[in-house]
């Protein structure tokens, strides 16, 4: 039988279906500064998760814990507490790219 629902009904359902294939689809990168920081400079387009709360929301966004998450700070040192931090909660495909910069220029040589 045939159902009929909203169309907000089909795009809740087709957000959770696409929503954890389009994470596992392509490589993330990740914002781990301050929302101060990451206001007053950012690539357009990644997600600001502040290095406190990485694990807690990166789960919750990215549950393949073989995704390519490629996290950024202002130079590094948040990056890589942040790449602890998800490798101890089962991530193994992590990188600590360092600053801003170098995440601009890692995606455009």
């Amino acid at each position: 039988m045939l159902k009929f629902v909203s169309v907000r009904t089909a795009l809740i359902l087709a957000s959770l279906t696409l929503t954890p294939m389009l994470a596992q689809a392509k490589s993330v990168w990740i914002d781990v500064r301050s929302e101060a920081e990451h206001q007053q400079n950012h690539i357009d387009g990644d997600p600001l998760i502040p290095h406190g709360n990485i694990v807690a929301e990166v789960t919750e966004r990215f549950p393949d814990k073989d995704t390519e998450i490629n996290l950024y700070c202002k130079s590094g040192g948040r990056a890589g507490k942040a790449k602890s931090a998800l490798e101890s909660a089962g991530y193994t495909n992590v990188n600590n790219v360092g600053s801003v910069a170098e995440a601009r220029e890692a995606r455009n040589p």
